[in-house]
Parts: structure tokens; sequence; C-alpha cells
């Protein structure tokens, strides 16, 4: 079994998807470390590999889309101490498991896209962040980096080269807040996941204070294709940029959740309609379940109405034109029957939880909305609490050191904007109109029949 290939975007998941996909054997008959050698040989300086990365286009992939190759250059040309690189493999926003397939299946080209990038910016030692609950993707990374040690793909004077490049795996705790970089740092350093304040920034100023620059899993895997085909500066090219749009170059890996057809992981080319990724790669909706709503780049991005999605390309200039985010690309596909009020209330109950407590706004503000919600959906509010809810999420964003408070505002403000109605129905009854009732994801693949929890948790929003 293979995964689709979507108008020949091949960057990240190049590989018949089996148990035996992750073994160095298996990569090394995939041109695997090849890339690596001849960078290292002389085809590319660090300098000028640095450059095809940022002529590469290449955003980050983690959810804020920074140029990855201008972020490596913030770096200072002369640092006192060893400059870090970081992996940032904590992927814990709800509707997003993007990165876990590339740990599990495709680990190698990962520590290659390491190595690579270590070289670019003249660092020799890195550490892959891992998500505490990614038991499996721990114990692959682990696997593979032995694999390469073992190899002469790590460790010293790498093929000769001279340079040296070693890779140690870390498990976080489960606390969602360490997917924030400076957050990750404190908690790879032993202290509380609490996120810095900024500046000064990781570049300047990150493990154990020196030189630090954090990327995510599909970001420095994506690096292996660059240095190998280039970044193709014109489209015409071969190169990475010969997929995407001008501002969104290469390919993207989107995690598809929800009542469709095929729910998984699927690469595709940055710009591709939406319309396409749920009706030919994800075969659709389920039988008889309509698309009522779409998040499109996981929990924290603002919510879209169904006329809205089916506009969208999976781009972020387009996202934003839509009022909404490209974000970690979790897509949450939401089909007729959840009630919406209730799926915000499962949102908000998560971002109160894993508030970190560090700021005022976020600690206290998480809880308050959530409280809110939590009354309107159970036929407790008054008509007040919707403008009240409103105004205390407008309060929380930009107050904050980190964006956790933001992640909660704005899908609190997009599900008022979008489906205002329905928390006003919920109010006006004095009860839930769908009387609890959503699709029950036990029941998904069985025609999505509604069943009645108690427990929100149940909630179909992945």
């Amino acid at each position: 079994m293979t995964y689709p290939i979507v108008d020949g975007a091949r960057v990240l998941l190049n590989f018949e998807r089996n148990t035996e996909s992750w073994p160095l054997a298996s990569y090394e008959s995939r041109h695997g470390y090849v890339t690596a050698k001849e960078a290292l040989g002389g085809k590319y300086t660090p300098e000028a590999l640095l450059e095809e990365v940022k002529q590469s286009g290449l955003r980050g992939r983690g959810g804020a889309g920074f140029p990855t190759g201008l972020k490596w250059s913030f770096l200072p040309r002369d640092p006192e101490g060893p400059i870090t690189l970081v992996v940032n493999a904590d992927e814990s926003e709800p509707g997003t498991f993007k990165d876990r397939v590339v740990m599990e299946e495709n680990p190698h080209q990962l520590i290659e896209g390491c190595v690579l990038s270590c070289y670019a910016m003249g660092s020799n030692n890195c550490y892959i962040y891992i998500r505490g609950e990614y038991v499996g993707c721990l114990k692959r990374m682990h696997a593979a980096v032995e694999e390469a040690y073992a190899a002469g793909h790590l460790g010293k004077n790498l093929y000769g080269s001279g340079f040296d490049c070693d890779i140690t795996v870390h498990s976080g705790a489960g606390a969602y807040i360490c997917g924030e970089e400076t957050g990750l740092i404190e908690s790879l350093e032993g202290k509380k996941g609490q996120p810095r304040i900024k500046p000064p920034f990781p570049a300047v100023y990150g493990v154990y204070g020196y030189p630090t620059i954090v990327n995510n899993v599909e970001s420095i895997a994506s690096v292996v294709y660059i240095a190998d085909q280039g970044a193709g500066a014109t489209v015409d090219r071969t190169g990475y940029r010969r997929w995407g749009t001008e501002k969104s170059a290469g390919t993207k890996l989107f995690s598809v959740s929800g009542p469709v057809k095929r729910p998984g992981v699927y690469e595709v080319p940055m710009g591709y309609p939406f319309a396409d990724l749920l009706n030919k790669e994800c075969g659709g909706m389920l039988d008889g379940i309509a698309l009522k709503a779409l998040i499109v780049g996981g929990s924290s991005v603002p919510v879209v109405d169904a006329d809205t999605a089916m506009q969208i390309t999976m781009d972020y200039e387009s996202c934003q034109e839509h009022g909404t985010l490209l974000g970690s690309g979790g897509v949450i596909v939401i089909g007729e029957g959840t009630c919406m009020v209730r799926a915000l209330w499962v949102l908000l109950r998560f971002y109160h939880h894993e508030s970190c407590g560090q700021c005022t706004p976020c600690r206290e503000g998480t809880g308050w909305i959530e409280r809110i919600v939590h009354r309107i959906e159970h036929g407790h509010a008054s008509p007040n609490d919707i403008d009240e809810l409103y105004r205390i999420a407008d309060g929380m964003e930009l107050r904050t050191i980190c964006t956790l408070a933001d992640a909660a505002a704005w899908p609190t403000k997009s599900f008022i904007d979008v489906f205002r109605s329905e928390f006003e129905e919920h109010i006006d009854k004095g009860c839930c109109p769908y009387d609890n009732q959503f699709p029950d994801p036990l029941n998904l693949r069985g025609g999505g029949v509604p069943q009645r929890h108690d427990d929100p948790e149940h909630v179909f929003v992945p």
C-alpha cells in the first residue's frame, strides 16, 4: 500500500506504507542519506545550503508559517557557545497527527534532515523533543537514531567531511504548552514548561542560554528534498517550488479527521483546493452526512462554514482571505448533526486544562469562557452571555506571553460569528436543541448514527 500521489507531490510520503518502511535498509533503498553525503562532500557549503533553503520558500509547518531559511539566518555569525537545533515533535494540537506519520513510518528522513539542517546552520547538536503520549514515535525514533549511529550517518567526522552531528531523542511529559518553542526549551532544560518572554528569541538565547533554532518535524524533513532537488527558484524547475504558490511553496501534510470516507494523512501541493482534498482524496463525506463546518488548521484556528470551506485552497494566503488560518494542517471536518456549542465547549475544556497558569488573562480567561459555554449548552445562560463571552475572548487576545490564550479566543469568537443562531437557540429554548446528540466517533464508519452522551469528551471533534 502506498500513500496516494496528488499532482506528483512526493516530498515526505515517498514510500510503500508497511511495517518495513521505517528501517535504515528501506530508507537507503530510496536514495536515503545520499543527499547528506553529497552535501557534506562538497555539493554545498553551509552558506550555500542555507541560501537554498531560503530560495525554496519553505515556511514553518508547525503553525506560524515563518520562512525557515530566514529564521536560520537570525543566528549570530560568531556565537560565543554552541548552536543547537531542536526539532519540535511535541504534536499536541487537537486534530493534528501528521508528524506522527513521519516519525513512525519515515524516521530516517527526519534524521537526514537534521544532519543537513545542522550543517547549514553550523550546529553539531540536535534534540528531537517528542510528545510524551507518542510512545510509538519515541521507540521508533530511538531505534532509527541507533541505526544511524551504527551506519555512520551520525557521530564524528560524517562521511570523512570533518563535520560532527549528534542527535538526542527527548520525551516530553504530555503538556500542550511545551509545543511553544520557549516552553519546550524550558522543559528540555529540566524546568517547568512555561513560555519565556521574548525577546530575547531562541536564535540568540535558547537551550542553556546558547543560540537555538526550533523547527517542526515536517519542516526539517523537507530539507532533504530541497538539498537533493534544489529550491526551484522558478516554477518551471524540478525543485521544491515546482509545487505550491508564489508565497506558499512546496507540499504540505494534512491530517484529515471527521465524518469522511477516507480520513488520514495526505501530502498535497500548497494551494490545493479543499474541495478536491475532501471529495477526491478523502472520498467525500460519509453517506447521509452533509458538511456543516471546517476547522482547517487544528483546533486553535477560526472555524468556517461549509460554503466558505469549499472556496478555500490549502495555503496561507487563501486561508487568511477566508477568515481562518492554515495552522498545523489539522483538518477537522464537521458534519451536520454536530452541536457547535457543545463542540466549542469541548475545545475550551482542553485549553483550560492545558493553560500553564503563568499569565492571568489565559489562566482566568480560559476557565471563564469555558464555564459560560457550559451554561449555554446546558440551558442555564442568559441572552447577555453571548456578548459577554465574546468580550472576554476579545480581552484575552495579544495579552499573554505565548499564544495559548489566543488559541482559545479565536475559535470562541469565530464559533459565535459563524453559528451565533445556535447559541441563541440554546438560550431561547433553555436546553440543547440537539438534545445532546452528535455523531459518535465509534459509530461514524457505520453511518454516523447520532448517540447521546453525558460526557462531553465524546463530541465529534477529534
